[in-house]
Formats: C-alpha cells, sequence, structure tokens
C-alpha cells in the first residue's frame, strides 16, 4: 500500500510506477482513466460522470458514489497543464490545491500528488488513507494492458 504523509494542512503521497510518462497521464487527464482510480477502495466513479477541459481555467468534475449509494459530486480548476509533467488544479469551494507531479525513475515515473491548504476536515488519518488508496487504484489501473 501506498503512504501519504499528512503535515499541518498538507498531504503528500509518493509512489514509483512502472508505466510511461504518457499512460500515467493519460490516467490522470482522460475520463476512462480517472473513473478507473479515483475513487480508491472508498468509492467509484461512474465514467459518465467524468468531465474535463484539460487547460488552465478549465474544469475538471467527476461523481464518487460510496458503496451506501451516496454520490457526491468534486469539481476541481485546472490551474497549470505542463505535459506529461505536472497538473495543477484548485477544488474552488475549499481552496485545497493539489499539484500532481510526474518524473522519470529508472524504468518508471516518481509519482508525487501533494495536496495543500487541507480544510480542517481533510486533515485526518482517514484522509491520508484515502489518497494512498487512490495511488494503489492507480497502480493497478496501470498493470492492466
Amino acid at each position: 500500500m501506498s503512504r501519504a504523509e499528512l503535515r499541518g494542512d498538507e498531504l503528500i503521497a509518493r509512489r514509483v510506477l512502472t508505466a510511461s510518462p504518457e499512460r500515467v497521464w493519460a490516467a490522470f487527464t482522460e475520463p476512462a482513466g480517472v473513473a478507473a482510480f479515483w475513487g480508491g477502495s472508498h468509492a467509484t466513479v461512474p465514467p459518465d460522470s467524468v468531465a474535463i477541459d484539460l487547460r488552465p481555467g478549465g474544469e475538471f468534475a467527476l461523481d464518487t458514489r460510496a458503496p451506501d449509494g451516496a454520490t457526491r459530486r468534486l469539481r476541481f480548476v485546472y490551474v497549470s497543464v505542463t505535459a506529461p509533467h505536472e497538473l495543477i488544479f484548485d477544488e474552488p469551494v475549499t481552496g485545497l490545491r493539489t499539484t500532481v507531479t510526474l518524473r522519470p525513475a529508472g524504468t518508471g515515473i516518481d509519482l508525487t500528488v501533494h495536496q495543500r491548504r487541507l480544510p480542517a476536515e481533510l486533515r485526518t488519518a482517514q484522509a491520508a488513507d484515502g489518497l494512498a488508496s487512490i495511488l494503489d487504484a492507480l497502480d493497478t489501473h496501470l498493470e492492466k494492458p
């Protein structure tokens, strides 16, 4: 399992993935890729709920569906898009900023997800575990041909 570290109002998770930068980038920027892993172990993402306008100022939105059927719409706005190296997006309601960085690492990619300005309700071990499970689901998704 991936680890995520909580530091005050920041949450940082790293993972070395054995996939090409283009494949990891596609997982974060194409609806089918996002739907395949974003819910981690705690939710599913209906593929038809994912909307991506991949440009600074563009919106990224999706629905997460909990095991009890409760659905929550998540919405983000891209701040910066530097293919295939870095994505920065904000959650407009809370101000949460997420930076996704991809760097070459041997035959794979060193992925870092750094969330800043976490609202108080997300400064928990449960949130850290949730981010770690999302990266685990991403790794599983990338292992498939």
